[in-house]
């Protein structure tokens, strides 16, 4: 990352600079300090005492210089945005966001790192939201460390948000609303989630709002935004009103329309790490999910 001091800037320490000014984070901070050519201004490294002057060069090490121990795989991609901060991909059905158990080779992080090494660039998964196995859709990635902090605190800040469209079993009413309640782990397993009362152990508020976009008496699609990020959080919301998602084996029933959930990431707005400015960025429905729609008969051609 490179920026160029203005005169708004004369006379600034460079510790204000860089937290006041950029946002980094303390422990970010202190790594760009350990750094050798973390902090450099002019073409010569300096420390964070360093008195900023109107037409300074500022220099920080924010690339990677290793790509950490993903196993390359080549896999397809589809790359809806780019630059150098920020990666957004649009991620297919049944693959993994991150190598797990039972899945080390065969996840969107195993794909973008055999991209990026094959063209010889150092690369890191820092994804900065993720998605389940079986469900598509936009995925945000930060490409460096600066960019991850920012996102990180925007995330926190809940800055960022998320637009997912999802096909329920049966017509929803009302149409447009908001769930309210708190969600914890089920008794029978680490990786269901139920809804409970607040008092209940591991109770963690959630708050999901939608809005129909097409119904009838046989299914509903709908625009579903969570306002905060709970394990399972859309399934078990339109569970609980009593319309579980098409194909949804975990807290539903296995579909002949569509071999997952269908539940799509449509689009994720942030602010770009490098300036703030509000960025949206949207993927397309996957095959699967449009097939599925118009054999319910409901229109979505204009989505």
């Amino acid at each position: 990352m490179e920026r160029k001091i203005g005169a708004e800037h004369d006379g600034v320490l460079l510790r204000t600079y860089l937290k006041s000014t950029l946002g980094i984070s303390t422990k970010m901070l202190s790594r760009l300090k350990n750094d050798e050519c973390g902090i450099v201004v002019n073409g010569k490294r300096v420390t964070v005492r360093y008195v900023l002057h109107t037409g300074d060069l500022l220099s920080l090490q924010d690339s990677d210089r290793e790509a950490g121990h993903v196993i390359p795989r080549e896999l397809p991609l589809t790359f809806l945005y780019e630059d150098d901060d920020v990666l957004l991909v649009a991620k297919s059905p049944d693959m993994p966001t991150h190598p797990s158990h039972g899945h080390l080779d065969d996840t969107l992080a195993n794909a973008l790192v055999y991209h990026y090494k094959v063209r010889g660039v150092p690369f890191v998964f820092r994804p900065v939201s993720r998605l389940d196995r079986n469900t598509s859709g936009v995925v945000l990635i930060a490409k460096n460390k600066i960019a991850a902090a920012r996102l990180d605190g925007a995330m926190k800040e809940r800055r960022i948000k998320k637009t997912y469209l999802a096909l329920l079993c049966g017509q929803l009413s009302p149409e447009k609303g908001r769930i309210e309640t708190f969600i914890c782990r089920t008794d029978r397993s680490i990786i269901t989630r139920r809804v409970c009362t607040e008092d209940e152990p591991g109770a963690a508020y959630a708050l999901t709002e939608y809005e129909t976009v097409a119904a009838n008496d046989r299914a509903t699609l709908v625009c579903a935004m969570p306002k905060t990020g709970r394990t399972h959080q859309l399934r078990v919301h339109f569970t609980h009103l009593g319309h579980p998602m098409l194909g949804d084996d975990l807290y539903g029933t296995t579909s002949p329309l569509i071999m997952r959930q269908a539940l799509h990431a449509y689009s994720v707005t942030f602010p770009h790490p490098k300036d703030g400015r509000e960025m949206t960025v949207t993927a397309p429905l996957p095959d699967d999910f449009r097939t599925a729609s118009a054999a319910l008969g409901l229109e979505i051609s204009d989505i």
